[in-house]
């Protein structure tokens, strides 16, 4: 049987249940929190406590397992979600890669092939393949996938290099790879672009906020590409509000590709993107709907309304994650 990395160890990928595939636990930048955090507006029992509460919800309305993409550049700290993963039932799984919209930290600018300090492999395919075959930082904690970005800039030379970096470590481990995308510039065509000239299997890539258009002959050449759509914003009404969200989710299915689809919010626990309880507040006002628990009691109602089957829905939130892993 197959098996998946999550945080607390190797599971079948039979048992994933029910997945939303892009979810964060915390989105912090490490030296934000370091700086201005600590008592400021950071708690840090408070914070994995109230997790803890959240993702413990999300479970009880039958979601078994959240695909996390928090990497470097989102803030990922693998000890904090250990002490949640500790306390709950869902399955976390996590990633490895590096989050930027143009150029790469300098801690890997001068080194590579060809670079100033001239090695055989790009640093970041050997950190990146550690983290999948070693664990992360010596946490024992497994990455399950990669993740890499392609944003308004599109391929800048940072961009393109994170890209490739990806798609070897893909090559070498067969992890599967998840790409955010920017709709307005279509950047899942400039993603496909390198992963195609890089060899990857495109079904093992999710192109990440494709949810964030309903322009259908993008996202269909996108799907025909074999590639799965990140249908995974709901709640960010400011890129694509619910209504519309679900139209084109329904207008998919009837071209035949519930099965190329998987749901998600681009949710978390906390984002310190709006730090501090009045700042929390504002993005309440703002996204009221942005949270885990939006699909599973808005949304899937609403598609069940727009005549979409049972099987269409287990096809999304369970064959095609499972398919993804394996």
């Amino acid at each position: 049987m197959p098996t998946v990395e999550t945080v607390r160890g190797p599971i079948d990928t039979a048992d994933l249940g029910p997945t939303l595939m892009h979810e964060h636990v915390f989105v912090l930048s490490t030296e934000h929190l370091q700086n201005y955090g600590e008592n400021d507006w950071w708690d840090e029992d408070e914070r994995v406590a109230d997790a803890v509460e959240q993702l413990n919800a999300l479970k009880a309305l039958g979601i078994d397992t959240i695909v996390d993409p928090t990497v470097w550049g989102l803030g990922r700290y693998i000890p904090r979600v250990q002490r949640v993963a500790e306390h709950t039932d869902l399955n976390i799984i996590v990633a490895t890669g590096l989050y930027t919209y143009d150029e790469i930290p300098h801690q890997y600018e001068h080194r590579g092939p060809g670079l100033l300090l001239d090695l055989p492999v790009d640093p970041m395919v050997t950190d990146f393949t550690r983290d999948i075959r070693d664990g992360i930082a010596g946490t024992g904690v497994k990455a399950a996938f990669l993740k890499c970005v392609v944003e308004a800039k599109g391929l800048t030379p940072g961009v393109e290099r994170n890209l490739r970096a990806c798609a070897a470590t893909h090559r070498d481990t067969g992890a599967p790879i998840t790409v955010h995308t920017s709709v307005g510039n279509q950047a899942g065509r400039m993603a496909l672009q390198v992963f195609r000239d890089e060899g990857v299997d495109l079904t093992k890539v999710v192109i990440g906020h494709a949810g964030d258009s309903n322009d259908l002959d993008y996202l269909s050449e996108l799907a025909d590409a074999g590639c799965l759509l990140g249908m995974d914003r709901f709640g960010l009404d400011i890129y694509n509000p619910t209504s519309s969200r679900v139209d084109t989710i329904v207008a998919l299915a009837e071209r035949g590709y519930a099965d190329r689809m998987v749901l998600a919010h681009d949710a978390s626990c906390y984002i310190d993107y709006f730090p501090g309880a009045e700042a929390q507040a504002a993005k309440q006002q703002i996204a009221p709907n942005w949270n885990y628990t939006h699909i599973s009691t808005d949304v899937l109602p609403m598609l069940r309304e727009r005549g979409m089957t049972d099987d269409q829905i287990r096809q999304m939130l369970v064959e095609a994650p499972r398919r993804y892993f394996e």
